[in-house]
């Protein structure tokens, strides 16, 4: 759903403009898509939050440097995905998913899991977050952020005609996963 926030006025900041009520505006506007998309990343409530909260500092720490290469939605996202993937990358992220696999509670799910059942309570939503990343994203960007194919090549980092493909196949992929679902149902 596309905010009808106007933050033309980005590319003219100066050293006046009040950077908190800016950044106040930008939090309102896209602080649930930064979560869902952080969210969507890494399937982690605390990890979606803790990334967010990191988003924002950056955007206002670089509020200056917006110059409208892009729109300020593709411009945030950007910066969440990238975030995301640093996150990833850490040792510390890399050690919490090493503890959850060798150490799987059995009895009784986590709270995280629990939180993840609810908001799985869609089956379509289930499947995408069964997709490999690199699928599930571009899904995301497309289906729920609705960015146009430059858009999301521009988050991605990648070519619109890599964005193409990749849609293609996450589509391929979530038709399997339909059928194998709805096969393989009790």
């Amino acid at each position: 759903m596309e905010t009808n926030v106007n933050f033309e006025y980005l590319k003219y900041l100066s050293d006046t403009s009040d950077k908190k009520a800016i950044l106040e505006d930008l939090m309102t506007a896209y602080g649930k898509d930064v979560w869902n998309y952080a969210y969507s990343m890494t399937r982690k409530w605390d990890q979606a939050d803790d990334i967010t909260q990191e988003v924002f500092i950056k955007v206002y720490k670089n509020l200056y440097s917006f110059r409208s290469e892009s729109s300020v939605k593709t411009w945030i996202l950007t910066i969440t995905r990238n975030m995301t993937l640093d996150y990833r990358r850490s040792a510390f992220y890399r050690k919490i998913t090493l503890m959850e696999f060798l150490s799987p509670s059995a009895e009784s799910p986590s709270a995280e899991q629990a939180v993840i059942d609810v908001m799985a309570a869609n089956e379509l939503w289930k499947l995408v977050l069964q997709l490999p990343l690199k699928y599930r994203e571009v899904l995301i960007l497309f289906a729920h952020y609705q960015l146009s194919m430059k858009e999301m090549a521009h988050v991605l980092g990648v070519t619109e005609g890599t964005v193409k493909s990749r849609l293609f196949h996450a589509r391929k992929k979530m038709t399997k996963l339909k059928e194998s679902h709805s096969h393989g149902v009790d």
